[in-house]
């Protein structure tokens, strides 16, 4: 899940959740950005939706997703983890570098 991932010590990477680009509930929002935060992550890429957004807005953790929505996950499916993801047509596997500012993200298979 979501929470467990964000419970393991983050080493400055970046979660990405491929929430299907669904707009139906939020898959991240105050409680686990906190809990990333505490971990050492430097991200989290939703491919969906947030909630919280403007308390997550002013916490020191990148984060960027389709939209909000104030509705929580119902947690039923747990997700896979460590697989490739395909993200608006961009592959994003395990252990790719990821770079973003207020205008997008950039994913690269070696750091630049």
């Amino acid at each position: 899940t979501v929470r467990q991932a964000l419970e393991e010590e983050g080493q400055g990477r970046v979660l990405v959740v491929d929430g299907g680009g669904s707009m139906r509930c939020a898959l991240l929002g105050d409680n686990l950005a906190l809990a990333a935060i505490h971990n050492g992550w430097a991200g989290v890429i939703v491919n969906g939706c947030i909630r919280d957004s403007e308390d997550i807005g002013r916490m020191q953790l990148g984060v960027k997703a389709l939209n909000t929505h104030p509705l929580k996950s119902s947690k039923r499916d747990p997700g896979l983890r460590d697989v490739p993801v395909n993200v608006a047509g961009v592959l994003v596997k395990p252990g790719s570098y990821v770079y973003a500012d207020a205008d997008g993200v950039l994913i690269s298979n070696q750091e630049l």
